[in-house]
């Protein structure tokens, strides 16, 4: 084969010189049909391979893995031949050959026998079409690494994304996420695609039909858009918001972000979300801001208040004032106690209700067997039952993170108390200003009646009542516009005169 700077110099010689082809090869030292090709076209022809490599090693078993290749293509798509498999059914019928070559061959057929896909271009218009999907990713939560599972919604015209982070994929997180980002749009698109998620669908039937959940029903219903779910194992039919996924884990958490809590997360994201607007999508004559403007008002309005994204059940209250949830405890408020009560499940929050009267709220726990304690609580019970204050579980919690000073005003009512049960239930009343006012501004109160020498009950009640209204300092009288006022009581009267009048009067 001739390289390009050879079939130059031939088209050269023989259109610009003019000399024959007879000539040239005399000259350049090239056959007949190499100069002929290279007259033909300047370009030189791709490598064609015409006679097959030899395989003496595996070439006896091409013709059987080929035949086991054509028949797997009826097979379930998750019964086929792995290269695996084939390497050791070919080694049980003698071959001795590398397993890489065998993979390498393995994976040419099958490009060969499997025709590449061919995708429609797509075209939406606005506010009618919105597509949904989960996605896994890392982030740095309080120092530690923690994977988080996003949800991701994406409108089909303008390609404007929302995406929210939660610690799972329940059903609770999953409409959580559809409220968020019908607020974000402000509005709700007309249809939305799925894939056959178990929070969405119960049932796969027959052709396009689903048997859904009854809770996603009463979502579909509140927010009244329609439900489209994607033909199991084709995802490219919301291919959308698959690529919008991608691009929100690559573009928005990279580097991996360092946050403390899910909320300062989703802040981030959203900002993220917001900030594209300046984007164009390769092909889209607008930003994907301006697309937006032209698909919002489009949207369907939102309803006056929220769908509820939570799970009620009816629980009952155990002999230590708890609750039962996913394997955790949780306890409720002694004196509120019912032996039935309900508790609603939010992706981020535990709400636990007396009829319909909210007696506690917690922040979720997706650890196993866990004990969630208030030792609030359990004040009214240790105020009857003082000599459990040092066993109690509750204030055991308690006791290793508040301020060290809380330990001192115990020492100072023992002290001041020769009863044990007396300070402890004079320490217990003031633990109950928690109740009532925020742990910050008990512990100021608390040390400044430390300071001040009133270490008891009534003294830091005082000292919380100050902070809380202090005592307004008085500004001087300005009396330099009654210059005459202003020289009364300087210098200070005498009282000579009422000595005297006490001297007159004695017997």
């Amino acid at each position: 084969m001739i390289t390009v700077e050879d079939r130059e110099k031939i088209r050269r010689a023989y259109y610009v010189g003019h000399k024959s082809m007879r000539q040239i090869g005399r000259e350049l030292g090239h056959s007949y049909w190499t100069i002929r090709k290279a007259l033909d076209s300047a370009a030189p022809e791709p490598y064609r391979l015409r006679r097959a490599k030899p395989a003496p090693v595996l070439g006896p078993y091409k013709a059987q893995i080929d035949q086991r290749l054509a028949k797997e293509m009826n097979l379930p798509r998750k019964q086929r031949y792995t290269s695996r498999r084939l390497y050791e059914l070919m080694w049980a019928q003698g071959y001795r050959g590398s397993e890489s070559t065998l993979r390498r061959y393995v994976g040419l057929r099958r490009r060969a026998l499997t025709p590449p896909p061919i995708f429609l271009p797509l075209a939406f218009d606005p506010g009618q079409d919105a597509q949904v999907d989960w996605g896994e990713a890392w982030v740095e939560m309080a120092g530690e690494p923690v994977q988080v599972q996003l949800f991701v919604m994406r409108l089909c015209y303008s390609r404007k994304t929302f995406a929210m982070a939660f610690p799972t994929q329940r059903q609770e997180a999953f409409f959580a996420g559809h409220v968020e980002a019908f607020r974000y749009f402000g509005g709700v698109p007309q249809r939305l695609s799925y894939d056959n998620l178990k929070t969405a669908v119960l049932r796969i039937l027959e052709g396009r039909n689903r048997e859904e959940q009854t809770a996603f029903i009463a979502l579909r219903s509140h927010y009244l858009f329609e439900s489209h779910f994607c033909t199991p194992g084709q995802g490219h039919e919301k291919g959308g918001v698959e690529h919008g996924v991608g691009y929100v884990r690559r573009n928005f958490l990279v580097p991996l972000p360092q946050v403390a809590t899910f909320d300062e997360l989703n802040a981030h994201l959203r900002a993220a979300c917001t900030a594209t607007d300046g984007r164009r999508v390769d092909r889209q004559a607008q930003t994907i801001g301006e697309a937006w403007q032209a698909e919002q008002p489009c949207l369907r309005p939102l309803p006056s208040r929220d769908f509820p994204c939570c799970i009620s059940r009816e629980v009952s209250l155990n002999r230590y004032g708890q609750v039962v949830f996913e394997t955790n405890r949780y306890s409720v408020p002694v004196e509120q106690a019912r032996q039935q009560l309900t508790l609603k499940a939010y992706p981020f929050r535990i709400e636990i209700l007396a009829e319909h009267e909210i007696i506690a709220i917690y922040e979720r726990c997706y650890g196993r067997q866990q004990d969630i304690l208030d030792p609030l609580h359990y004040l009214p019970l240790l105020a009857q039952r003082p000599g459990a204050f040092e066993h109690a579980l509750p204030l055991r919690q308690w006791r290793k993170t508040w301020p060290p000073l809380y330990e001192q005003l115990l020492a100072d009512l023992r002290q001041r108390h020769r009863a044990e049960t007396h300070a402890v239930r004079e320490f217990i009343q003031i633990l109950h200003l928690h109740r009532t006012h925020p742990a910050e501004l008990v512990a100021q109160a608390i040390a400044k009646a430390l300071a001040e020498g009133v270490a008891h009950q009534e003294g830091v009640t005082f000292c919380l009542h100050r902070l809380l209204d202090p005592t307004p300092a008085l500004a001087p009288l300005d009396l330099s516009h009654r210059p005459r006022l202003a020289a009364v009581g300087s210098p200070p009267p005498s009282v000579a005169p009422y000595d005297r009048l006490l001297q007159g009067s004695a017997p």
